[in-house]
């Protein structure tokens, strides 16, 4: 019997930087420790570290098949020289220029990957680095969960409508906003009704969280732009939805997102600095999106997207795809690479 609340708190330990039990292993996350706690947690300094196939792939660990599963682990043994200072070096690709003679490292077999590959999933939803120093039999873990417990914590049928509220925005008076939430995350989605129903299914758009580009303006993307020119799209076509899904830096969240952009600045593109980081590519939840729109009683729409993993993601979880409109932008001086690399390397369409 899985129990999604017990992710919950353990996303919240991991947080705040107190040991977890998963499994059978304990594990302290490299980013929110610290050298004080790494001594408590492992006074003999033998706990290996865990990282992702995707960060190994950089560190010679892996082969570049294994990292199209970023979520597979990888044990690294326990060196002697590996203090808490190597460790965070080890786990986090910002470092590689300034520490550039990393290793040499030895990978070792694991009793428990499944338990592993769930750390690693567990650290992406509390927004951290996928790094654990691990070791133990759980005895000293704030919190002890098992692999079921973190798919529980996901499952995007557990989302509910909280409520809903006339909401007037520029380029559309006529909207409607609808909040929802599920029991064990802080994150909440909104959905921005435009228009009144008028038989045809609604023109719909998904779109992912970005304070960078919808709040501040950023000129490295193209989602502010994308933002205001789905709300008047969708006025323009008479009725429809945007989704605005707590999805932020495709599923990787704000902290991550910026690291990202930190390897941006030493000459990786998107694609690559997701992998280096140990992530997928995209790591959004489009079945989240599919929920919302079930609750709203549509299961048929127009979607409005260059991004043909929208559309698969939507009928995957049950929601029909009528027609697929593109939404193409002008590019700019900052983000020709960003958009030539979905083009090239994540099959947008535009």
């Amino acid at each position: 019997m899985s129990d999604p609340r017990a992710a919950a708190r353990a996303i919240d330990a991991l947080r705040r930087g107190w040991p977890i039990a998963v499994g059978g292993y304990t594990l302290l996350a490299v980013e929110t420790g610290d050298e004080a706690r790494l001594a408590a947690f492992d006074p003999e300094s033998r706990a290996d570290v865990l990282i992702s196939w995707g960060r190994a792939v950089t560190l010679k660990l892996a082969n570049q098949r294994a990292a199209a599963d970023p979520d597979a682990p990888v044990l690294v043994e326990r060196a002697p020289w590996i203090d808490f200072a190597a460790a965070t070096a080890l786990a986090d690709p910002q470092l590689d220029l300034a520490t550039p003679m990393k290793g040499p490292f030895r990978a070792l077999p694991l009793a428990d990957p499944i338990a592993a590959a769930a750390a690693l999933r567990l650290a992406r939803i509390a927004g951290l680095l996928p790094a654990f120093f691990i070791g133990g039999d759980g005895s000293e873990a704030e919190v002890s969960i098992v692999a079921a417990d973190i798919a529980a914590h996901e499952d995007a049928g557990r989302l509910a409508l909280a409520t809903r509220a006339r909401l007037p925005v520029e380029g559309a008076e006529d909207a409607e906003i609808v909040a929802f939430r599920s029991p064990e995350s802080a994150d909440e989605h909104v959905a921005l009704l435009i228009g009144q129903p008028d038989g045809r299914p609604p023109l719909v758009r998904l779109h992912s969280e970005c304070l960078t580009g919808d709040v501040l303006g950023s000129l490295k993307c193209d989602c502010g732009p994308q933002l205001h020119a789905a709300i008047r799209a969708i006025a323009a076509s008479g009725w429809g939805i945007l989704l605005y899904l707590r999805q932020e830096g495709r599923g990787i969240g704000l902290v991550n997102k910026l690291r990202a952009y930190a390897l941006q600045d030493q000459g990786f593109d998107t694609v690559d600095a997701n992998t280096r980081l140990g992530f997928a590519v995209d790591a959004r939840d489009f079945g989240v999106a599919a929920r919302m729109l079930t609750l709203l009683g549509q299961n048929h729409v127009r979607l409005l997207t260059n991004n043909p993993a929208k559309v698969a993601g939507l009928e995957a979880a049950g929601v029909r795809v009528t027609e697929r409109v593109p939404h193409a932008l002008p590019a700019n001086v900052h983000n020709a690479g960003y958009l030539a690399t979905k083009r090239d390397r994540t099959g947008h369409q535009f």
